[in-house]
């Protein structure tokens, strides 16, 4: 059983918690920088958009929100109160929020650039493992993992 306390996503089960906390426009850059460098824009923002748009065909666009995780990690989301019609190639179909959306699009893209070589790589795979973490507590978590398996 999933509890929202305060927008920290918390499983009863779970030894610890992490929390997610929206970040400031003024930071934005600074922690896009943090996370991934230059890398961000030239590779991470796009992929995350185009997967956002593979797997809701629905999804035209609209500003993010950043979020940074008590564990380390990062992603983004719409700022839409929207519920997507999703399709994945896995042959998973069903909803998801805006936010499980958001955070299903990071865990692909994330995936995806961690198959390369280097220190963008290794980044881009911790950062899979530190989102999937969070999206284990998560109320939509039977969904995302739908998704992305």
């Amino acid at each position: 059983m999933h509890t929202i306390l305060s927008g920290i996503y918390m499983h009863e089960t779970s030894a610890h918690f992490i929390n997610s906390t929206i970040v400031q426009e003024a930071e934005r850059l600074d922690v896009a920088d943090k996370h991934f460098g230059i890398r961000f824009p030239i590779n991470v923002e796009p992929m995350i958009f185009q997967f956002a748009s593979q797997l809701a065909p629905s999804y035209t666009g609209g500003y993010w929100h950043f979020y940074t995780l008590t564990n380390g990690g990062f992603f983004m989301a719409p700022n839409m109160d929207e519920t997507f019609d999703v399709i994945a190639d896995n042959g998973y179909s069903g909803n998801l929020s805006a936010e499980a959306l958001g955070i299903t699009a990071c865990l692909y893209a994330f995936s995806n650039l961690s198959f390369g070589e280097g220190v963008f790589a290794e980044t881009c795979a911790e950062h899979y493992h530190q989102l999937l973490d969070f999206a284990m507590m998560h109320p939509e978590v039977g969904e995302i993992r739908a998704a992305i398996d």
